[in-house]
C-alpha cells in the first residue's frame, strides 16, 4: 500500500491535470456556462437562449467538458418527451463564485477597458 501524500496541484507545470480543467473553466465558453447555471437549473435550449453567440456543438462540448470534471450535472428527465437538465455541483457552486466577483469586476470596469483599448489603438 503507497502512503505517500499527493503531490500537489501545480497549473505551472505541463503535466499538471489542473491546466485541463482550468481550461475547461476560463475557456471562451466555460466561464459564462459556469455563470448562466448560478442563476437556476437549465435544459440545454434555455442555455443556447441565454448565452448569445454559443453554437450547439460548442455549447454541447463544454457541457460534456464540465461534467467531466465534476462541475456540471446532467440529469435526463424522464417525462414525455424526456428532457436532459443541467446544473452545477457542489464543487462547480464552489469554482464559480469567484468567477461571478471577476465577471462583475469585469462589467464594471467596461468604460475604463474601453478607454484604455482606444488610447492603445491611437498610438499604435
Amino acid at each position: 500500500m503507497n502512503t505517500s501524500p499527493t503531490p500537489a496541484a501545480n497549473v505551472f507545470a505541463r503535466a499538471c491535470a489542473s491546466r485541463g480543467v482550468l481550461q475547461d473553466i476560463t475557456g471562451r465558453w466555460g466561464v459564462l456556462v459556469l455563470a448562466a447555471l448560478t442563476e437556476k437549473t437549465c435544459r440545454f435550449s434555455e442555455l443556447r437562449r441565454h448565452i448569445d453567440g454559443v453554437s450547439e456543438r460548442m455549447l454541447s462540448q463544454t457541457l460534456q467538458n464540465l461534467e467531466r470534471d465534476g462541475l456540471v450535472n446532467r440529469t435526463v428527465r424522464t417525462t414525455i418527451p424526456p428532457h436532459v437538465e443541467y446544473s452545477l455541483t457542489d464543487l462547480g457552486q464552489r469554482i464559480t463564485s469567484p468567477l461571478l466577483t471577476l465577471i462583475d469586476l469585469v462589467e464594471e470596469a467596461v468604460p475604463q477597458i474601453e478607454t484604455a483599448q482606444h488610447n492603445y489603438d491611437s498610438n499604435s
